[in-house]
């Protein structure tokens, strides 16, 4: 596990208790993309697959800490980042262990993203975030998030 991939999950588990009853951890941080893993026992439902509200924190979670480790990287640490709007599906069940991912948007909307805080104190991201089964690139859950950054 790297130094940011640590940072990111001490920071997760200390501001967000929510995250260690889900057993959540980093993966991995490399190439503008983040892996957070989603254990399916911590977060079963009756169906003896993941409940969809775990996955839903997931999905939110990649995004937020996508954000928060691209920032750090870019020497920003004054904001603070909440979600505003998601919308989510469900396409597959997770019946195993999960992955939560996100990947870098386009560098444009990155680069307005960035300016656009550095001019006025407060910006919108959207982020697209995806969760599939361990083992499976198929995607168990598709989520967009409107992330914002503010002073």
């Amino acid at each position: 596990m790297s130094r940011d991939s640590r940072y990111l999950e001490s920071i997760l588990h200390h501001d967000i208790p929510l995250t260690r009853e889900m057993g959540l951890k980093v993966l991995d941080w490399h190439h503008g993309q983040l892996q957070l893993h989603l254990p399916l026992q911590a977060n079963i439902n009756h169906k003896s697959t993941m409940f969809g509200g775990s996955l839903y924190c997931g999905a939110v979670l990649a995004g937020w800490g996508w954000l928060h480790l691209q920032l750090r990287e870019e020497g920003i640490e004054d904001g603070h980042i909440v979600i505003q709007e998601g919308q989510i599906s469900y396409p597959l069940p997770v019946t195993r262990d999960a992955t939560a991912i996100c990947a870098a948007p386009e560098e444009k909307l990155w680069k307005r993203f960035l300016a656009t805080y550095k001019r006025y104190g407060r910006a919108r991201l959207v982020l697209a975030t995806w969760i599939v089964n361990e083992g499976s690139e198929e995607k168990a859950v598709a989520f967009s998030g409107q992330y914002v950054l503010h002073r």
